[in-house]
């Protein structure tokens, strides 16, 4: 494994480690204006949500690398403290590539990109109108971590007031993930796209707790072929079916090798008949790990 010790790096060294591991990372599409009022456009992919009461989003436009010179949205939020950032689908990804363009002070990148400026409601930067998902927010504290080059600083904005294209709502009124195609930053040029097949689903744990992978059985543990997310999902099950379970289980299969219908079973989320599956294939006695 290779090891790398931060101050024995040069800094772009450091910076491609970081970006390239520390990925997918969202993308904070940042409208800010000058005390002037002049109009600034910039992605930035030091970028989250952390919390929702009050609901915080915190972007870092650093210093560049090669200078320590400060970004346009940085100087502006330091002058105005209000940002809307706007998310990125993949329909903008090349337009919202070509604002990153480091253009002279005033010039305004909705413009360079072709973007249309959508009137805020609760704030004075314009929105991108053409983003699925937009954020009007009040900039509550900006922390400075140094003024080398690389350096974060830290944009910690409150949401005042949030726009959501009707595009990628469900029936029940909240975000579909099917319906968007957000994209997100990787490493070096390179970008990925959360739609089609690059989504899938996690079940969280419930407030019950599973049994855990300690108390799975070594005939499991010990088979190769079942992977660590294998043994994540048979470990999250909170308690072992019944004997009762199994037999019934049993009666309406038609599947000789009960393990590979059981890794079957693991690949469609059906985590209790996974381990029916398994407790008959193996003849486990079901309950000692309950």
């Amino acid at each position: 494994m290779l090891t790398i010790n931060p101050k024995e790096v040069s800094i772009p060294v450091l910076n491609s480690y970081l970006q390239g591991a520390v990925a997918p990372r969202p993308i904070a599409f940042a409208s800010t204006i000058d005390k002037e009022g002049n109009v600034n456009l910039s992605p930035f992919s030091f970028f989250n949500v952390f919390g929702t009461n009050p609901p915080t989003l915190i972007f870092s436009p650093s210093r560049r690398v090669r200078d320590g010179s400060s970004k346009h949205t940085l100087d502006n939020v330091l002058e105005h403290d209000e940002v809307v950032i706007c998310m990125v689908d993949y329909a903008m990804v090349e337009q919202m590539s070509l604002a990153s363009c480091e253009y002279e002070k005033g010039v305004n990148e909705f413009q360079k990109a072709g973007f249309t400026e959508g009137v805020s409601v609760m704030v004075k930067p314009p929105r991108v109108a053409e983003s699925k998902a937009v954020f009007e927010c009040k900039v509550k504290q900006v922390i400075q971590m140094s003024e080398e080059g690389g350096a974060p600083n830290l944009v910690i904005c409150e949401v005042v007031l949030a726009h959501f294209s009707e595009d990628i709502l469900g029936e029940d009124g909240k975000i579909d993930q099917t319906k968007t195609d957000w994209v997100a930053r990787l490493g070096g040029d390179w970008y990925c796209r959360a739609s089609g097949n690059a989504l899938f689903e996690v079940a969280k744990p419930s407030i019950h707790k599973g049994i855990g992978v300690d108390a799975i059985p070594d005939f499991i543990k010990n088979d190769k072929s079942f992977t660590g997310n294998d043994l994540g999902r048979l470990g999250n099950i909170e308690k072992l079916p019944t004997q009762d379970e199994i037999d019934l289980f049993i009666k309406m299969q038609t599947h000789e090798d009960y393990n590979e219908l059981a890794k079957i079973l693991l690949k469609e989320g059906k985590i209790k008949e996974a381990w029916m599956a398994l407790i008959y294939s193996n003849g486990y006695k079901s309950g000692s790990a309950d």
